[in-house]
């Protein structure tokens, strides 16, 4: 039997509100919609990927456990979600702590990479949702990942820190994993009714020329409303706009890949 190619991506952004779990849940839901088995990892102690498919606050073996204890499987920590193709791997405020827990462990940095590995046979596409940090977890899942995917929010500081995670991105690359890549730069919070939107857009093209998806994510009151009734967008507000632009974004990720 042919192995399956499992594909694993990062959303990466170490700045704060530019999308980047909106993005990681509706882009695993709109895969998964393609009937492509998905698995989400959180991998952001905030955990707001997990609170939209779990209720986090019962006891639950999440990342946290099977990155710290080597005795506990990822097949333990995975659970299941509303579609029959999408699982998840759920965070918790207590990754807070791995930084600390790791400091001086040899490995610190590859165990994301030896866990995957237990269970990446089973699913097309792995989806890592990643803190808005460039510390510890945000570099495991560079360094577990084929490709990343940095949402970059439509505003005045949109290339504010980028340099830093480029170069972040530059190192995994020389030292750990030679085979990651960018697979696209995805536009957020677009308003294609003003001038600085469309400004953005165009600085962004002449920055990362072909990088920049043709897919953008607009300014979306159902998309701001869909995490508060812990649902994707896809279940919330299937027929608006922003249920649309990511479908659009999860077509054009495979076309990418």
């Amino acid at each position: 039997m042919e192995q399956r190619k499992t594909r694993i991506i990062s959303i990466t952004n170490q700045k704060g509100g530019v999308g980047k779990t909106t993005t990681a849940i509706n882009l695993a839901y709109g895969l998964a919609l393609l009937n492509i088995t998905t698995l989400l990892i959180d991998l952001d102690p905030q955990a707001n990927a997990s609170l939209t498919f779990l209720d986090i606050h019962r006891e639950v073996c999440n990342i946290y456990d099977v990155l710290l204890d080597s005795k506990i499987q990822m097949k333990d920590v995975i659970h299941s979600t509303a579609s029959d193709t999408l699982f998840l791997i759920p965070s918790r405020i207590s990754l807070a702590k791995l930084e600390s827990k790791l400091i001086g462990e040899i490995d610190a940095y590859y165990r994301l990479k030896e866990k995957i590995k237990e269970i990446k046979d089973g699913y097309d596409y792995i989806i890592i949702d990643t803190p808005p940090a460039l510390g510890l977890l945000t570099v495991n899942a560079l360094v577990a990942s084929d490709y990343i995917l940095i949402p970059v929010q439509a505003s005045y500081f949109a290339l504010e820190g980028t340099d830093d995670l480029l170069e972040t991105i530059e190192k995994v690359k020389a030292l750990a994993n030679p085979s990651l890549n960018i697979i696209g730069i995805l536009i957020t919070l677009f308003d294609k009714r003003t001038t600085l939107s469309k400004d953005i857009y165009k600085q962004l093209k002449n920055v990362f020329g072909s990088l920049v998806f043709q897919s953008k994510i607009s300014k979306s009151i159902r998309l701001e409303e869909s995490p508060a009734y812990k649902e994707s967008i896809f279940t919330f507000a299937p027929k608006s706009s922003g249920a649309e632009e990511y479908m659009q974004l999860a077509k054009e990720v495979l076309k990418r890949v």
